[in-house]
């Protein structure tokens, strides 16, 4: 027979795992480009730096779940009819709508003010991350195409927020690589639904009702090459050269070409689920991703 203690107890932990699944803490490995103009900026072993990126990662981190929330609550009704959004909290009602948008504000406040403690251009970009969430939310994630450029943007936001936090000018190169590899990711996740979701994709995501899978083939390839050939100019090119000293960062680009070929091949796959979540789990690309970081440390920080 259950106790009172247990059951509270059990409530307790359930309650927990709602909110947990409402910030989606899983989403914010997303936020790890804002540490990269940390790296590259060779400021990576300086404590003050460290704090900065930290805390605009955090901040980051903060804001993404706000958005979450606010989404959660906007698409709740329409979430009710979808075989796996339905189990969210806040359209399941484990979550009411004026508590997920307390936490939303809350969230968003407080990202705001943690990049306010670093520099107020962080938390400028903060708050620009945020207004555009909220106008792919109420209308660029129906418009063909400007869907895809809508999210790649949120991510050279973050590129933009990490130069600014440890105070370096955002490599051009970087904000190109970053953009560039966002909107592959980007259209190659849109392939990935419409294979997945077939005749019913449109249901569940209108815009996708306006992508074809050739197109996405066709436009996923382009921007796979166009990518590998900007990655190579930066790591080629002079000014990076002197910069860190070497031509070394070039020879880390078999790590960039297999990680890139992996992610297109997992999201070809249609018995696994979500992308981000599918990545996550891959040891192959964790492992590739992985070796590219120590790489690239090796390369800028070790004695010349």
């Amino acid at each position: 027979m259950t106790t009172p203690a247990q059951f509270e107890g059990a409530a307790s932990g359930l309650a927990l795992r709602s909110w947990v699944r409402l910030l989606r803490p899983s989403h914010w490995t997303k936020n790890l480009f804002v540490l990269a103009p940390l790296m590259f900026s060779g400021r990576a072993l300086q404590p003050e730096a460290i704090v900065a990126a930290g805390l605009a990662f955090l901040g980051f981190c903060l804001a993404a779940s706000a958005v979450y929330a606010f989404n959660d609550v906007r698409d709740c009704e329409a979430d009710r009819h979808h075989p796996v959004k339905r189990y969210r909290p806040v359209a399941a009602g484990l979550i009411s709508t004026p508590h997920a948008m307390l936490a939303s504000s809350v969230l968003a406040l407080s990202a705001i003010l943690i990049a306010g403690s670093v520099t107020w251009e962080t938390a400028a970009w903060i708050a620009a991350y945020l207004i555009l969430n909220l106008g792919y939310s109420l209308g660029l994630k129906r418009v063909v195409i400007l869907d895809v450029f809508a999210i790649a943007s949120f991510f050279v936001i973050r590129l933009l927020a990490g130069a600014a936090a440890v105070e370096v000018h955002p490599s051009v190169w970087l904000l190109l690589c970053g953009g560039l590899l966002a909107l592959y990711l980007g259209f190659a996740k849109r392939r990935h639904e419409l294979s997945v979701l077939g005749d019913t994709s449109a249901d569940h995501r209108s815009v996708l009702s306006h992508y074809s899978t050739p197109f996405l083939d066709q436009i996923s390839g382009v921007l796979l090459s166009v990518t590998i050939v900007a990655y190579l100019m930066y790591s080629l090119t002079s000014d990076t050269a002197v910069r860190v000293g070497t031509e070394e960062l070039s020879y880390g680009a078999p790590f960039v070409l297999y990680g890139v070929f992996r992610y297109l091949y997992l999201v070809h796959r249609r018995d696994l689920g979500s992308p981000t979540e599918t990545v996550l789990a891959d040891r192959w690309l964790l492992v590739t991703v992985g070796l590219w970081v120590a790489y690239n440390g090796w390369v800028l920080y070790r004695p010349h």
